[in-house]
């Protein structure tokens, strides 16, 4: 017979308060064999507890279309993680790049805070910047176009 899972309200509340200061469209946390994981849809945030291994539970998810890359020519960088891009190191300091610079591998291209932690974002190899796909304080998402090198 599975253990009985007492779902904290105030767990639930948390998280749904976290989803909705960070823009993240889902959020799961896990204690043992228990876990929560609460999806915002269209109009209300929505629990589900269930107790693992079972299958996730699939419950109606907004749909967020990504960010439309403009149709150039090069290599799309994608986001490595759900978070806030920042394209300078603080407010009011310069941008880490614009378009039509020159980058070296490794330079930092922009930021993505996640969990309060900055992530720096490297070029994966030298080039041109042909265009940044994300604004500056915007949620990204896993996967989402970020800029595009020559």
């Amino acid at each position: 017979m599975a253990e009985k899972f007492n779902v904290d309200d105030d767990s639930v509340r948390g998280l749904a308060k976290l989803l909705e200061e960070t823009g993240l469209t889902e959020i799961e946390y896990q204690v043992g064999t228990h876990r929560i994981r609460v999806v915002r849809s269209n109009v209300s945030v929505v629990s589900h507890a269930v107790s693992a291994p079972s299958h996730p539970v699939s419950a109606p998810v907004k749909e967020i279309s990504p960010v439309e890359a403009p149709v150039v020519q090069g290599e799309t960088v994608k986001s490595p993680m759900v978070g806030t891009v920042y394209l300078s190191a603080e407010p009011g300091a310069a941008a880490f790049i614009k378009t039509g610079d020159l980058v070296k591998k490794g330079d930092t291209l922009l930021i993505i805070e996640a969990m309060k932690v900055m992530n720096p974002i490297r070029a994966p190899r030298d080039g041109k910047v042909l265009s940044i796909c994300i604004e500056n304080a915007k949620p990204v998402e896993f996967d989402e176009p970020l800029l595009i090198l020559e």
